[in-house]
């Protein structure tokens, strides 16, 4: 038997019998993948394709696995070092999307909503694309339209996402879904270290010696990244949860701390105060390379634990206990996730969590810093290059002149021609309202689903004089549309992405897209031109996006100069800053004590804890709050297609604490300000008496943002999901899933519309149930 050429250093990899091995098997390779023109499989003429999952920040490698007819059939995990062989429920079942019978593969119109949906051509729709903006603008003016990006999408397209806006329709309202996700945490960075991304690699999750997770439900948001929380405990480290639910990671946690949601920067103030009067602070570190100490200090004097108690409803010691485990670590690790960054003061919560890692000196060593978990595939990438209503390329800021030129050179347009800033992406819902926006163009999005109070979202919509949508799926919002264009895929392109380490990706092209299909960059690129703007837009590919995306970014803080597609196929990914093609990228930030400011230290702030927006009273005396569950991703387009993940979370429940009364199954009505609807129960002891919590997937009649409110964080302008006053009722009846939409004259796929009418909540409880299915 001769030794496998793949064999790595001194260790011997015997080959495989090809007649036992199952297909794909000897594709498990590097990191990095194999050279493009030798993408192969041992059998049937299958091809092994290297790409990344389309769904969260954590980005897993896999093999897409491509038949004879150039069709994805399948998916192999692979041996990247993000995901080392695993794949979540969403990573397994991902393929099943690209040749779905759900696809669209010709484009919707309709002149008024009054009528149906009918399919177009493409000559046909993007002239009433066009005419539509040419009107709406010449009667109303440029900032008339609006575009709405999508942190899902590759960087390349994000990148001209907010050069189609402000070059192509000159417009300052551009936005993206992004902004209900990163964007305090944003905000926390950009003010404590004037750069915007996690300080460390998931792989020193594994040297730390505490774990702090704040509002990081990981065991169902970022399953894959759980085997790095368990590789720390497995040598010894401590792990602290701060989460009102106890979630799976929270079971096993050694101190966790069931907070009241809205609490969490008292709690935070409240360890620091405890660190600061047991002397656990790190002066040498905070002399040396922090300001804004003094004063930081000085707040935290005024929440002693007794305080955070009383606010955050929980025990005085749990203050003092996480106090002492991670400032007594010799290293300590701090992640947070949307738990603490999806409210009106989510800024504030980010920077107190800032405040602890910096008094402790706990930042920019391996084993040891702060960071914050992307919810979205391309969670931080798709916020860097430019459809973020304030920044421009690589993180420039729409309002600086010098940054404003740059970019104007860049893309060949006067200074004068590039619009100031727009607004959040709320924000120009209630524009939309007030016909300030009276057209729009959405790509890869449905608000209908993940904004807030959807009767003000529908609202705002059907005021629009026009609306077109980019999608692969009939979502909500794009059945609600004028014009609906079907785009590719993320199998059906390719193009770079940025996990939530700030490690660019590389997501190669498995198969060629249906016919009727175009890509989300050729469909801007040519209603640009038609638009007369088609010399800024003259892009073949996504390649040559990426290269001009690199000279934009080139001597920013997101420089992407020294990225490229090659290197990304060699190497597996590479962190930036990266400023040459011989630079290896900056996995790790602040390793010698210096920030991104012009004094190189960090900026600690004050931190004043406030109430939630919704005020408890008798009427509204509980908290609902919301999040995700394991089997589904955001507003569940995609997800809510695929029978084995509707199969295992049918439909959303109500998660009930067992002292209100409910048996698992029965109908619980969920009542706030904004309205009520109907649910299963699920009865559990791991949430807090005073909580409900909804997984907010599905749309109205069973949305959960039917009933969260519409505050804003004033600086971040992140809705306040999180927290909303509320109260439960006993009900006759469960209000009933709707079916995704689908094109006209297709039916619902058959296999996710029984399993979708399972009045129960799931079989398996997040959480240890105190009530059988019945």
């Amino acid at each position: 038997m001769t030794a496998d050429p793949h064999a790595a250093g001194s260790r011997t990899i015997l080959p495989l019998d090809p007649s036992l091995a199952p297909p794909g098997t000897r594709g498990f390779r590097d990191a990095g993948g194999i050279p493009a023109d030798q993408w192969h499989a041992d059998q049937n003429g299958e091809t092994l394709v290297p790409t990344h999952c389309c769904f969260c920040g954590v980005q897993c490698g896999m093999y897409l696995r491509v038949d004879r007819g150039g069709k994805v059939f399948g998916v192999e995990p692979r041996n990247h070092d993000i995901n080392r062989m695993r794949l979540c429920p969403k990573g397994i079942n991902a393929y099943q999307q690209v040749n779905h019978p759900d696809r669209l593969t010709a484009p919707l119109m309709r002149r008024s909503r009054d009528e149906e949906l009918r399919e177009a051509t493409w000559d046909e729709a993007l002239d009433f694309t066009v005419s539509e903006i040419q009107r709406i603008q010449r009667e109303h003016g440029r900032d008339a339209f609006g575009v709405l990006g999508g942190a899902s999408l590759f960087s390349e397209k994000t990148y001209l996402v907010g050069k189609f806006a402000r070059v192509a329709l000159k417009t300052r309202h551009v936005d993206y879904n992004g902004r209900l996700c990163m964007v305090s945490a944003a905000g926390a960075n950009k003010l404590a270290f004037n750069i915007d991304r996690a300080g460390n690699p998931f792989s020193d999750i594994l040297l730390t010696d505490c774990l702090l997770l704040a509002g990081a439900n990981v065991g169902e948001c970022f399953p894959v990244l759980t085997q790095y929380v368990w590789g720390a405990r497995d040598r010894g480290a401590t792990l602290i949860v701060v989460d009102p639910r106890e979630t799976a990671v929270a079971r096993t946690a050694d101190i966790h701390v069931a907070l009241k949601s809205g609490t969490d920067s008292a709690f935070f103030n409240a360890v620091l105060n405890v660190v600061i009067e047991e002397g656990l602070t790190d002066e040498a570190y905070l002399a040396a390379h922090a300001t804004g100490w003094v004063e930081a200090k000085a707040n935290a004097a005024q929440y002693p634990p007794s305080r955070a108690a009383g606010i955050c409803g929980i025990p005085a010691e749990q203050v003092v206990q996480v106090a002492r485990a991670f400032a007594r670590a010799p290293k300590a690790m701090a992640f947070h996730a949307r738990g603490i960054e999806h409210h009106t003061q989510g800024v504030e919560n980010c920077l107190s969590v800032i405040n602890l890692c910096t008094a402790t000196g706990h930042i920019g060593k391996p084993g040891a810093g702060y960071g914050t978990l992307t919810g979205q595939g391309n969670g931080q990438g798709g916020r860097e290059h430019g459809q973020k209503a304030d920044l421009l390329p690589g993180g420039r800021s729409i309002l600086n002149e010098e940054h404003r030129r740059q970019i104007c050179e860049i893309w060949g347009i006067e200074e004068s021609e590039l619009p100031a800033a727009g607004t959040s992406m709320m924000e120009m819902v209630w524009q939309m309202q007030r016909q300030e926006i009276r057209g729009l163009i959405g790509i890869c999005n449905n608000p209908f689903v993940s904004l807030p109070h959807y009767a003000v979202v529908k609202e705002g919509y059907d005021t629009t004089e026009f609306h077109a949508q980019f999608d692969f799926f009939l979502s909500e919002t794009a059945a609600n549309a004028h014009v609906v264009f079907p785009v590719t895929i993320w199998a059906e392109d390719e193009g770079v992405m940025a996990n939530a380490e700030a490690r660019v990706v590389k997501h190669n092209k498995a198969q060629e897209p249906p016919a009727g299909v175009r890509t989300d960059t050729w469909v801007m690129c040519e209603i640009a031109r038609r638009l007369g703007a088609g010399d800024k837009f003259a892009f073949g590919s996504s390649r040559e996006v990426f290269d001009e995306l690199r000279r934009a970014s080139a001597g920013t803080v997101i420089d992407y100069s020294g990225i490229t597609y090659e290197r990304l196929e060699e190497t597996g990914g590479i962190s930036w800053p990266c400023p040459s093609t011989d630079h290896p990228g900056t996995p790790r930030l602040f390793e010698d004590g210096t920030t991104y400011h012009a004094d190189g230290k960090i900026h600690m702030q004050v931190v004043e804890w406030h109430p939630p927006a919704d005020p408890y009273d008798e009427a509204h005396p509980m908290t609902l709050t919301t999040g995700r569950t394991v089997a589904h991703f955001l507003s569940g387009n995609q997800t809510r297609r695929l029978g084995a993940l509707v199969e295992q979370t049918p439909r959303p429940w109500a998660e009930v604490h067992p002292s209100h009364g409910f048996r698992n199954g029965e109908p619980v009505r969920v009542v706030t300000r904004r309205g009520s609807e109907v649910f299963p129960a699920l009865v559990t002891e791991a949430i807090r008496p005073d909580t409900v919590f909804i997984p907010y997937h599905w749309p109205v009649p069973t949305a959960a943002n039917a009933l969260t409110i519409d505050a804003l964080d004033p600086r971040s302008k992140i809705p306040e999901y999180k927290v909303c006053a509320c109260r439960i009722e006993h009900a006759d009846a469960i209000d009933e899933v709707p079916a995704p939409p689908v094109a006209p004259g297709h039916v619902a796929y058959p296999e996710t519309q029984v399993s979708r009418t399972d009045p129960l909540p799931p079989s398996a409880p997040q959480g240890r149930g105190t009530s059988e299915r019945s």
